[in-house]
């Protein structure tokens, strides 16, 4: 059996990375002494993430939703390092809200994104990792267990990618790649941030059982999660308590399905009554992301 390499002798490849859980993973795999090259859209927010990873960090402007921008992104990193080790999965974006409320432009953007973005990513760094018989880890979320209403978009997106990981694994292990899941639950990110400015998908969550009410600091998640990338895990959990969530996924439908349309029925009205504030999407770059979105571009 192979040897993992240490995160110092690795270069690692991170999506949405100028801001959020992006951010912070470069600069800590950075820390570790991984070489880090940042993907994203957002230029000037990147050269500073960039900058604050080291002279051996780079950063690259690219969609990960443009297959064609991703490949060439992915033979200028091979180029510039020699090698790519790590990929880290992570660009994404959300919207809440009852589904008639929402814009179909906007829900189809979420899958788009954060579906379709991820199969990009290994389609344009497979061949790299296979030659470094590196990782992909491809961040899901508590979404991916736990379905939820008002974010079907969200919810749909990051169980398609948690399949997707897996069917992967499956697929890519015997060319030595290994594949992981990321799990993270409400962290402090501008994501969030961007949910809890509508006071009713506020309310709502702060109702959920604990520890699902709560958001959580973004440094020990990420700390959990530059773990999990340096044992190349197959599941890495940000929140020590999601491991648990596992055992009991299979019941948690039926729960919420009981559950859900009494909350829902509370806050129909509410619900009504601010509807319009929700037909644009709250991407993982907040409001600065806006006109970004407008341009089909997200980070």
């Amino acid at each position: 059996m192979s040897r993992t390499p240490p995160l110092s002798s690795q270069v690692a490849v991170v999506t949405g990375a100028a801001r959020g859980v992006g951010a912070l993973l470069a600069r800590k795999l950075a820390e570790r002494g991984a070489k880090v090259a940042l993907l994203g859209l957002e230029p000037a927010e990147l050269e500073k993430v960039a900058a604050a990873c080291g002279p051996d960090a780079t950063h690259w402007e690219a969609d990960v939703t443009d297959l064609d921008s991703l490949t060439e992104a992915a033979h200028r990193i091979r180029a510039r390092y020699g090698r790519v080790d790590t990929v880290v999965a992570n660009a994404g974006i959300a919207i809440g809200g009852p589904l008639l409320d929402s814009d179909h432009a906007a829900f189809s953007r979420v899958i788009e994104v954060n579906l379709l973005g991820s199969v990009a990513t290994a389609r344009a760094f497979l061949p790299a990792l296979e030659e470094s018989r590196g990782y992909l880890l491809q961040i899901a979320s508590l979404a991916a267990i736990t379905p939820a209403p008002l974010m079907s978009a969200y919810c749909a997106s990051k169980s398609g990618v948690e399949a997707f990981a897996h069917s992967l694994r499956a697929e890519t292990g015997h060319k030595g790649v290994k594949v992981g899941v990321g799990y993270l639950s409400w962290t402090d990110t501008d994501m969030v941030r961007g949910a809890d400015q509508d006071e009713v998908l506020r309310e709502m969550r702060a109702r959920l059982p604990w520890p699902a009410n709560r958001t959580y600091p973004l440094e020990p998640a990420v700390d959990r999660i530059v773990a999990g990338i340096a044992r190349r895990s197959p599941h890495v959990y940000a929140q020590w308590w999601l491991r648990g969530m596992q055992a009991v996924r299979g019941t948690v439908p039926s729960v919420i399905g009981r559950m859900g349309p009494r909350e829902i029925r509370r806050l129909e009205p509410r619900l009504k009554a601010t509807a319009a504030q929700r037909l644009g999407a709250v991407g993982a770059g907040g409001a600065a992301d806006t006109e970004a979105r407008k341009a089909r571009t997200t980070d």
